[in-house]
């Protein structure tokens, strides 16, 4: 039995001490929006005892699906890699940006360098290089990040998956799956239609759909609407789960849910794969963290 945890959009905060340079253009929206709303909602002690309850499980690997910065701030980016390094050590936490870690132009490259040992695929030329996909295979799974970050307009949250690197997450879907290992697609921003408002899609998602059914896939999962949710698309053998998390550091009490992550028990072999997700998170102010759901997906 594999057991693989998946949490989401963390926002770490609180944001670094911001010069007024640093706010210029999208900048200025993003930090808007904190002071409004996600300086509250997306709370410290939230994601802690979230992450103290997830430890306490031992999960075989962790994937994180993006958006561990909020306005691509330099020292933002930092702290995220000492958060990471915190958490766990490269070989068991698999991450994939988001569109925050993208927010302005010339901010993923700094993220992917500062990150660059939780993003970097087993078998890669340069260990410490970040190319997408990447495989990681642990245990019996193979953990295929890709990435949809992708800097936007101001008002904009939209995801883009670079069309020359489809062909290479079909080569390591197929890979993946002729050394018959259950295989799960990480990416941010949901590969589904109609899944976000027309502003936060993720562009050309039906080319990534159209990757998964041809070359197939076991499990995808995402972040990005900070909802709980579970769709299939179409796969080679059959219907693939598509899986969103809540953000982990939202408080209770919101207009979203609270933070939440989700464990996938993983057993059997291809033909007859075993998938059990069990969520787990709070369910209300004042609560602590608990199981909310379990759901048999294979």
């Amino acid at each position: 039995m594999f057991v693989l945890a998946h949490l989401s959009d963390p926002h770490l905060g609180p944001l670094p001490r911001i010069r007024a340079r640093e706010l210029a253009s999208k900048r200025v929206l993003g930090y808007v929006n904190w002071r409004r709303g996600r300086m509250h909602a997306l709370a410290g002690p939230v994601l802690a005892g979230l992450l103290d309850d997830l430890i306490a499980h031992r999960p075989d690997h962790i994937a994180v699906t993006g958006d561990l910065v909020n306005i691509g701030l330099p020292g933002e980016i930092i702290a995220a890699r000492e958060w990471l390094e915190a958490f766990g050590p490269p070989h068991h936490i698999s991450v994939v940006p988001g569109n925050h870690d993208a927010y302005v132009p010339g901010v993923l490259r700094k993220a992917l360098n500062a990150w660059a040992p939780y993003l970097t695929g087993d078998s890669h030329a340069h260990p410490g290089a970040v190319v997408f996909p990447y495989l990681r295979r642990r245990g019996n799974v193979a953990l295929i990040g890709a990435s949809s970050a992708r800097a936007s307009a101001p008002f904009m949250a939209t995801g883009h998956v670079d069309s020359a690197t489809l062909p290479l997450l079909r080569d390591e879907l197929v890979r993946a799956g002729k050394d018959g290992l259950f295989r799960v697609v990480m990416i941010h921003h949901p590969p589904t239609p109609d899944a976000t408002p027309w502003h936060k899609r993720l562009v050309g998602s039906g080319r990534v759909r159209a990757v998964i059914r041809e070359a197939g896939a076991e499990l995808v999962l995402h972040g990005h609407t900070h909802l709980d949710s579970l769709v299939e698309i179409e796969g080679r053998d059959g219907p693939v789960p598509v899986i969103g998390v809540p953000s982990a550091s939202n408080a209770p009490g919101g207009n979203k849910p609270a933070g939440r992550y989700n464990l996938f028990s993983i057993d059997g072999e291809p033909g007859s794969w075993r998938c059990q997700m069990t969520e787990r998170g709070y369910t209300g102010p004042g609560s602590v963290v608990g199981t909310i759901r379990e759901r048999q997906l294979r």
